[in-house]
């Protein structure tokens, strides 16, 4: 019955903890983008300028990349700058990935600029500006490893080519969740592709 008892509450702790994450998560400020046209499958995004913070890594995939570019990036917005200070998590983190390497960034958050950003300590983290972007994305759920990177990046290549639309870019990954978040988790492939408005 003690065991009844305690899986019951177990239960319950989980159930406020991932309430808790989805309430966090809420809060959490998000890289501001325009849908600009909604397609069957994916939809075409005008991406704004937006500061990044970044990594450069040799690694050719998501495995290869994830954990050591996150480490880093998060020592410098943990207060790993020349003020010390923290700077606020933002959704995504965007991975760049390509056979000749790959980069990671954080969303900086949107007070900031290229003035106001404290410097990193790390010199490979790398403050940089983004230029403005049409993106056509595609997502998927659950947990993202390479097979299913993969998969939906060949399924997006193959909805831009049949509507004749033109890519111009690689593909980057975006996650929106940490690693805890058991439920609700979001994923996100974008190729910068050609569009007029």
């Amino acid at each position: 019955m003690k065991l009844v008892y305690l899986l019951v509450a177990l239960g319950l702790l989980f159930v406020v903890f991932q309430s808790f994450r989805t309430f966090s998560a809420a809060k959490t400020e998000n890289q501001k983008y325009r849908v600009v046209k909604i397609e069957e499958g994916f939809e075409i995004r005008f991406y704004p300028k937006a500061m990044f913070a970044t990594i450069q890594s040799s690694g050719t995939n998501y495995k290869q990349v994830a954990s050591s570019g996150f480490r880093k990036l998060a020592g410098y917005i943990f207060g790993g700058n020349d003020q010390s200070k923290s700077i606020a998590m933002t959704a995504p983190v965007r991975m760049e990935m390509s056979d000749n390497g790959s980069a990671m960034s954080f969303v900086m958050p949107e007070k900031y600029d290229a003035s106001t950003l404290p410097k990193p300590k790390d010199a490979t983290v790398q403050i940089k500006e983004s230029k403005e972007s049409y993106e056509a994305v595609i997502a998927f759920g659950g947990y993202a490893n390479d097979e299913k990177i993969k998969e939906y990046t060949n399924k997006l290549v193959e909805l831009l080519n049949k509507k004749g639309i033109k890519i111009i870019g690689g593909y980057n990954f975006l996650g929106y969740n940490a690693p805890f978040d058991f439920f609700g988790r979001k994923n996100e492939i974008t190729i910068s592709v050609e569009w007029k408005e």
